[in-house]
Parts: structure tokens; C-alpha cells; sequence
């Protein structure tokens, strides 16, 4: 049965690969996602035939707390709260290994048995990361749902508290190595991990969550590992090393897109993140606004050739995308060619545009990310930014006092015309005023997304 076991958890394994894999690609992520949940549903089966499970009876119980609630999740949940779901998930995988590695100290504690170095290491690492997990991903889930502040929270010894927390949890797990059985300084270590979570999270400003909820899945598949060290499971180890390795990948590459170092954004971010005056307040644009109504911007789009629409956070809050869809759809049957330019940090996790545009049936092929359109926008007669902000704000290549100075954006406005559509003039989430509304190409079309699009869309079939 041993034998057997093993080489399920190595199919399972595979199927996690390949899964991952099949996941870097819209065209293919679906096939990815029916080839990681197989792999799961195997490795489940395998675990629950175990010989070392003695009772099924809390475990059946767990199982059918946990479907309805995920299926009313899942129903319940709209998909401009995946973010926030997805951190919340992150939050559970965490805290799930900490518990795990808690009652596998007093299991061993309560019969007697020896710990063994390795074991005791790990049932540390699991405990410290995972609680750093639980928490830090609880204030992300309570920063994005807007019950968190998103401004970038900074106090007094800050980041010498920070370190002497690290210390002393470090400290601590050495000594709990020498003498595995003082559970009081074990709880401690605990305890402290777990306000480190929100130590190290609430510092971080809201327009940096993207990178911090890809930084935190990437500790809960580190923790998952650490966990199946702890419970000798060759399945958790792969899995979460699967899980911790894509999640750092994935957090380096919202780095370079927004061109930071990662410990940058884990020390404070954009100080005027969440704000109405940012660190550019002193410097921002002058001019007067241009806007167009329904009718004047459908008379545009009627006359273009070759149309760019950008999305953003904007498109995700109004649920925008039907319309957004239906408006490729009417612009191409005029024999408009029709692209999406995807930024990387557009909305508020990875993917959240290539998702949305993704349920509303848009073809994956006509998404570009930025290094694949940017130098084409030149070309382009009309750049139709949806609720995008910063990522198109030129402010961040030539404004050194712009805390979004470097970051790389959409060229948008190199395009013959701009056409922004916002409910209001506010600043993004960097807390700056965008330039590119008081440019001379650049024309306001102000009002909810899917309100407003749809009225173009009907302008637009009327001519």
C-alpha cells in the first residue's frame, strides 16, 4: 500500500507541474486548472486511506463545514472581490499549517516521544511562517475589502521593532531546539509570529497589494513544504515548494513591472499610497480638462482604424467587462482592428484584467501584455483607458519626485487620440494626479464604466 501511495502522490505531482504549466497561458489555463485539481483530488484520496488515520468522523465533519462554505463563496463572491478572496485564501493556508504544526508538537509532546532536530526545526519554520501568513494576509484581505486602511502605515522604531521581533523569534526557536519541550516559549514564538504578520503587512501601501498578496501565497506553499517535513508527507513538501517557488517567481516579475526591489515594497512602498496629495502634489499638472459626451466619442471610435482599450481597477469596480466586450464586438463588425493592452500591475492581484476580460468571453488572443504592444502605440488612432490610472500616467518616466518615477507604463499616450473613462478626476491609487488628462490628445469621458460604455456602444450602432 506504502508502495502504492507513492507512486500516486508522484502522478499527483506531475499533474501539479504540468497544471502549472498549462496555467502560464489563457488559452491553456483551464486545462491547467483540471489537471492540478486532479492531482489534488488523488493526493486527497491517497492521505485519507493513510493507515496512520484512526477516526474519519471530525475529518467527514471538516469536509462538509468546508464545501458549503466554499461553495457559497464561490457563488456569493463577485469577481471584483477575487482579490481580496485570493488573500483570504492565502490566509487560511497559512494558519491551516500552523495549526498542523502545532498538533503534531503536542501529539509527540503527549506520548512521550522524542523529537528528533529535523522535526522540531520544522514544526518551527512551519509555525513561524504560517502565522506570518495567517495574519499578514488578514490585514491584506482587510486593506483591499477598504476595512484596512490602504495608506502606507509608518510609526516610530518601526523597522528596529521589526528586527528585534525577528531576532527574538530566532533566538527562541534555537533555544526550543535545544529544550523541544518548553511549550510556553513554543506559544510565545507563536504569538510573536503572529503579530509580526501585521507588522510587516500594514506598512504596505494599498497600490502595492498586488505584489504582497503574490509575496504571501508564495509563504503559505512555504509553509505547506515545512508542514510536510513536520508530518513526513512527500505530497505537501512538492506541492507547497510548487506553490512558495511560482509565488516568488510571480512576485519578482510584479516588481519588475512596477520597477522596485521587493524589499522596497516590504519596507513602506509608496508613501502616499492611498492618499489624495502624494509625494508629486507639489508638481502636478496644470491645464484644462477636455471631455466628450456618448454621442462625440462614438463618432471618433466610427472613424478609427486601429483601437487599444486599457483596463483597470475601474472596469473591475463598475463590472465593466460585458460591456467593454460588447463594444469590441460592435467596433469590429465596423472592421476596427481592436486590442487590449493587459499592464501587469493593472487592478489589484496578478491577472485581475486577463480574468475579468476572460469571463466576459474576450479572445485571448487580442490581450497583449506591455512589453508586447508598447512600442506600437504610435500606430494606434484611439488608446481607450477603462479606470487605469497610474499604469498610464507619463509622470513616471521623466518626474524624479513621482513616487512612480521608473515604473514602466502603457505608452497610451503616444496614441493619435486618449479617451479616459473616469467617474471623477481623482488620483489612482499613488495618490497623484495623472498628467495625461491635461494633454492635448487627451479627452475625459466621464461616468461609470458599464454605464457609459454601454451608452457609446449604442451611439456607436446608430451610425
Amino acid at each position: 500500500m506504502e508502495i502504492i501511495s507513492y507512486l500516486i502522490y508522484l502522478v499527483s505531482s506531475v499533474l501539479f507541474i504540468f497544471g502549472i504549466k498549462k496555467l502560464g497561458s489563457p488559452k491553456t489555463a483551464r486545462q491547467g486548472n483540471m489537471l492540478a485539481s486532479l492531482g489534488m483530488f488523488l493526493a486527497v484520496v491517497v492521505t485519507l486511506l493513510d493507515h496512520r488515520v484512526l477516526t474519519y468522523e471530525y475529518i467527514i465533519l471538516g469536509l462538509i463545514v468546508g464545501s458549503a462554505i466554499g461553495a457559497v463563496m464561490a457563488v456569493k463572491v463577485q469577481m471584483t472581490g477575487m482579490p481580496q478572496m485570493v488573500g483570504l485564501l492565502n490566509g487560511f493556508g497559512g494558519g491551516a499549517s500552523t495549526l498542523v504544526a502545532l498538533a503534531e508538537y503536542y501529539k509527540e509532546l503527549t506520548h512521550g516521544l522524542t523529537f528528533e532536530m529535523s522535526t522540531i526545526i520544522t514544526i518551527i519554520l512551519s509555525i513561524l511562517i504560517g502565522s506570518i501568513t495567517f495574519t499578514g494576509s488578514l490585514i491584506a484581505f482587510g486593506k483591499l475589502q477598504g476595512i484596512v486602511t490602504g495608506k502606507v502605515v509608518k510609526y516610530p522604531g518601526q523597522n528596529a521593532i521589526n528586527v528585534i521581533l525577528i531576532l527574538a523569534v530566532i533566538a527562541a526557536g534555537i533555544y526550543i531546539v535545544m529544550n523541544p519541550y518548553n511549550t510556553e516559549l513554543l506559544l510565545a514564538v507563536t504569538a510573536v509570529s503572529l503579530v509580526m504578520g501585521v507588522l510587516l503587512v500594514l506598512p504596505i501601501g494599498g497600490a502595492d497589494m498586488p505584489v504582497a498578496v503574490s509575496l504571501l501565497n508564495s509563504y503559505s506553499g512555504i509553509a505547506a513544504s515545512a508542514t510536510g517535513f513536520v508530518l513526513s508527507n512527500n505530497m505537501l513538501i512538492i506541492a507547497g515548494a510548487l506553490v512558495g517557488a511560482s509565488g516568488i517567481i510571480l512576485t519578482l516579475i510584479m516588481c519588475r513591472g512596477m520597477n522596485r526591489s521587493l524589499m522596497n515594497v516590504l519596507l513602506g512602498g509608496w508613501d502616499s499610497a492611498g492618499s489624495t496629495a502624494g509625494a508629486g502634489a507639489g508638481t502636478s499638472p496644470k491645464g484644462d480638462v477636455k471631455s466628450v459626451d456618448a454621442e462625440e466619442a462614438a463618432m471618433m471610435f466610427d472613424s478609427a482604424q486601429n483601437v487599444v482599450i486599457i483596463p483597470g481597477y475601474g472596469m473591475a469596480v463598475a463590472q465593466a467587462q460585458h460591456a467593454v466586450r460588447d463594444l469590441t464586438n460592435v467596433l469590429e463588425k465596423k472592421g476596427i482592428n481592436v486590442r487590449f493592452a493587459i499592464h501587469p500591475v493593472a487592478g489589484r492581484m496578478p491577472g485581475h484584467m486577463n480574468v475579468l476580460l476572460a469571463e466576459a468571453q474576450v479572445s485571448y488572443d487580442k490581450l497583449f501584455a506591455l512589453e508586447d504592444i508598447n512600442d506600437d502605440f504610435n500606430n494606434v488612432d484611439i488608446a481607450f483607458i477603462v479606470g487605469a490610472n497610474d499604469v498610464v500616467n507619463p509622470a513616471a518616466r521623466h518626474d524624479q519626485s513621482s513616487p512612480i518615477y521608473g515604473m514602466p507604463i502603457l505608452n497610451a499616450d503616444y496614441s493619435k487620440t486618449v479617451i479616459i473613462n473616469k467617474r471623477s478626476m481623482n488620483a489612482g491609487y499613488a495618490g497623484i494626479d495623472n498628467e495625461l488628462f491635461f494633454y492635448p490628445n487627451a479627452l475625459m469621458y466621464f461616468g461609470d464604466a458599464k454605464d457609459a460604455i454601454t451608452k457609446l456602444v449604442n451611439e456607436i450602432k446608430q451610425l
